[in-house]
């Protein structure tokens, strides 16, 4: 009789960044002995871009140097390595800011990505399933995966690495929901490719994906006005003319309240000024330290910044290319472009033509703008997350999985494993990437996605080393 036993299956549900950066990090454990079938699905032709790489915009850029990008935590220099030894960097004279560092296009880092997967694609330690998943459920102590394809996988354990939902729409405009030039979701590709030169245009949201909007207008010629709306009116900062180390200690004396957290970045804040610093760096070592200063946090703190902070956080945290900030700043200077704090009031159309109401921020003095197109940037839209894909629904519906209580993503333990309603960890079902964020705090940018994507990995080679171990007991009992 034959000892074979056949490979445990990871599967891993969704392939951008995240998910190609698990079953990377994953295949290099197999090759040290920590064998398993490792398959992703994910419908694009290749792993690793997912909706923030895979875009041909010409001004979509990474929003960081390209030094500090690389999907290995332990080897920084990775991404930029990559670029030099392809010349990734050859049909684009823009890429590089006025202090010589490198902000490819996104694409280029999706293809990075796909480069570092693309050895064990061809050698079969992962596999990539081209389809959508329908439908997850438990099934005889395994998983039962199914795909778009028609065709189920039977998993032991399951890793989660999809996106954000996607943006919703405010109701207020669900007038112009047949117009040609309403755009409720800014990130799909070629998005505003219907919107005219002359058009005048009001974008709903100030964030990045606002910023990457007016570039890609603005490299298709548009000469129109745009305004641009959120509630406070704050645009994304960009970067530093000059490179700051990060500054402030935020963990030695850990904060336990929103208040006191707030009340010692001002007082770094005011430090790092009288030093002749900018509030960069300062926020960079909030961001770097930012796992930490969230664990230390009770739950009704966490909750506190998220409902009133993290707008400003966003704002400073995620910053914007050069190449993009020259954009903007050179369209408000010209009057093209007016960044309001305003919210909707109310939206009319009489066929083409749409007016909009905004009430200002300061006073409340209501303000009708007409415009020719509305786009929505306002940002994923976190409380569907559970209704944003089928298999979430299910998930929830048998137990296994449930929104974080800070309104950030899904519920998760500190090793990765989804919680339930009820708090009861899935042992065999991981969260990874942006959408673990209510358990881990920062855990947005490249260089922490890559940091928790490895952790992920780590957690499931010691399920598999243990699961391995059970069944060595197994077959000894049986012997």
């Amino acid at each position: 009789m034959s000892s074979y036993a056949p490979l445990p299956v990871v599967a891993i549900i969704g392939g951008g960044f995240t998910g190609a950066a698990v079953a990377v990090h994953l295949a290099e454990r197999g090759q040290a002995g920590v064998a398993a079938r490792i398959v992703v699905f994910e419908p694009r032709e290749k792993l690793g871009a997912g909706l923030a790489y895979d875009t041909n915009e010409a001004t979509n850029r990474i929003n960081v140097p390209a030094g500090r990008m690389s999907l290995y935590p332990d080897d920084p220099e990775s991404f930029i390595r990559w670029i030099e030894e392809n010349d990734a960097l050859k049909d684009d004279s823009d890429a590089f800011a006025d202090d010589g560092l490198p902000f490819p296009r996104r694409h280029v880092f999706g293809d990075y990505a796909y480069a570092q997967a693309a050895p064990h694609l061809s050698t079969g330690r992962i596999e990539h399933r081209r389809a959508e998943v329908t439908g997850l459920r438990r099934s005889n102590g395994r998983w039962r995966v199914s795909g778009a394809d028609g065709a189920d996988l039977e998993a032991d354990h399951v890793v989660l690495a999809v996106s954000h939902p996607a943006p919703a729409a405010p109701r207020v405009l669900s007038a112009l929901a047949s117009h040609p030039r309403f755009i409720p979701d800014a990130t799909v590709a070629g998005a505003v490719d219907g919107i005219r030169p002359g058009d005048r245009v009001l974008i709903v949201g100030n964030g990045l994906t606002s910023a990457d909007v007016v570039a890609a207008l603005a490299n298709r010629g548009h000469t129109g006005r745009i305004v641009s709306i959120s509630r406070r009116g704050l645009r994304s900062r960009g970067h530093p003319a000059i490179a700051q180390e990060a500054f402030g200690d935020f963990v030695s004396e850990p904060s336990h309240t929103a208040s006191h957290l707030l009340a010692r970045i001002r007082r770094t804040l005011r430090e790092a000024a009288a030093l002749g610093l900018t509030w960069h760096p300062v926020l960079d070592a909030v961001r770097g330290q930012g796992q930490e200063i969230w664990k230390a946090l009770p739950l009704i703190e966490r909750q506190r910044l998220a409902r009133h902070a993290r707008v400003y956080w966003d704002v400073h945290r995620f910053r914007i290319a050069p190449q993009v900030e020259k954009v903007l700043d050179d369209a408000i200077a010209a009057g093209r472009l007016e960044i309001l704090a305003a919210a909707l009031a109310y939206t009319t159309r009489s066929d083409e033509d749409i007016r909009v109401g905004v009430r200002l921020r300061d006073g409340g003095v209501e303000r009708e703008i007409e415009a020719d197109a509305v786009v929505v940037t306002t940002g994923p839209a976190h409380d569907g997350i559970l209704h944003s894909q089928p298999f979430f629904s299910q998930l929830e519906e048998q137990g296994y999985l449930s929104f974080c209580a800070t309104g950030l993503g899904l519920s998760c333990d500190r090793q990765s494993r989804a919680l339930g309603a009820n708090g009861e960890v899935a042992s065999d079902l991981f969260i990874a990437g942006p959408l673990a964020r209510g358990t881990f705090g920062e855990l947005m940018g490249l260089p922490q996605v890559a940091e928790h994507a490895a952790a992920v990995a780590g957690e499931l080679a010691k399920a598999l080393e243990r699961q391995a171990t059970d069944r060595q007991a197994r077959r000894g009992v049986a012997g």
